[in-house]
């Protein structure tokens, strides 16, 4: 009986040691990291009194980097080269920037590759395509991504689009941005912001779920369906499915970076901005 009983135990041992040492094959899947950055658009005021001092701000805070606005075109290499030292000091990322249509188009791509090579961007993502009322008028702007897609892949980078409220509504009984989905290369990104989109009417988690692959990165903007509130709160306390938009974007949606944008708030943009990191952290934990 004692022989018996040794070699049970021997035998629950040697299988706890192999779950062990499998460690992943047993274990629950867990959750890929995915950085967080910071539109600086949320800190523009502050930005303009001070790039460099604001970037410093927002790496102190904790975030893993930023996304710079049109501004960054007029910076100068110069400029452009200090604060990718500072970021490189404070060690975050510059995963993107936000560009006005025109700083795509063959005249000025060569500077716009240059400025975000510098910065060490990655993701080119034009912010608005202005009024468009046709639906050709859409493919035209899917014709231009694709065309700059193509100059910048070379370098490294990819292209995109962010939605504001325009690219849900539609425009002859189609979604303009389902037209760009549908007349764009799978290199092309599709940025969405996701308080912009629920304003609109729009679902965020089924657009991910509809289109694989093309969320490589999201706007993390909440919104309020109380219209006396709107975009006038701070990430997790507006009506924005989070969960679900995470479980989305990562599974389906190709995620690659999660970015907050902030309109305005009660607070200074500063501590505005702080407070929407530590609710981020809350709703990630």
């Amino acid at each position: 009986m004692e022989r018996l009983m040794n070699a049970a135990a021997s035998r629950r041992g040697f299988l706890g040691a192999g779950m062990t040492a499998l460690g992943g094959a047993w274990a629950a899947p867990r959750r890929r990291r995915i950085p967080i950055a910071l539109e600086l658009y949320s800190v523009r005021e502050e930005c303009k009194k001070d790039i460099k001092g604001t970037v410093r701000a927002v790496g102190k805070m904790g975030y893993d980097g930023v996304e710079y606005f049109a501004t960054y075109f007029d910076f100068g290499v110069d400029l452009c080269k200090e604060l990718r030292q500072i970021m490189d000091e404070l060690k975050i990322r510059c995963f993107s920037t936000h560009n006005a249509g025109k700083f795509l188009l063959p005249e000025n791509l060569d500077k716009t590759i240059e400025l975000n090579r510098i910065l060490g961007s990655r993701h080119i993502i034009q912010a608005s395509a202005g009024k468009i009322t046709t639906a050709q008028g859409w493919r035209d702007v899917a014709g231009q991504l694709n065309a700059a897609a193509e100059k910048v892949k070379p370098h490294g980078m990819r292209v995109g689009f962010h939605n504001h409220q325009a690219e849900f509504t539609a425009v002859e009984g189609q979604l303009p941005f389902e037209i760009l989905a549908q007349n764009t290369s799978k290199d092309v990104i599709l940025q969405l912001d996701v308080g912009a989109a629920m304003s609109a009417g729009a679902d965020p988690v089924a657009w991910i779920k509809a289109h694989p692959g093309r969320t490589v990165s999201v706007h993390v903007k909440d919104y309020s369906k109380d219209p006396a509130k709107g975009f006038r709160v701070l990430t997790g306390e507006g009506d924005a499915p989070w969960k679900e938009i995470f479980q989305a974007a990562e599974s389906v949606g190709g995620v690659e970076v999660y970015i907050i944008e902030q309109e305005g708030a009660s607070l200074p943009p500063l501590e505005t901005v702080e407070q929407c990191l530590k609710n981020w952290r809350k709703l990630r934990a």
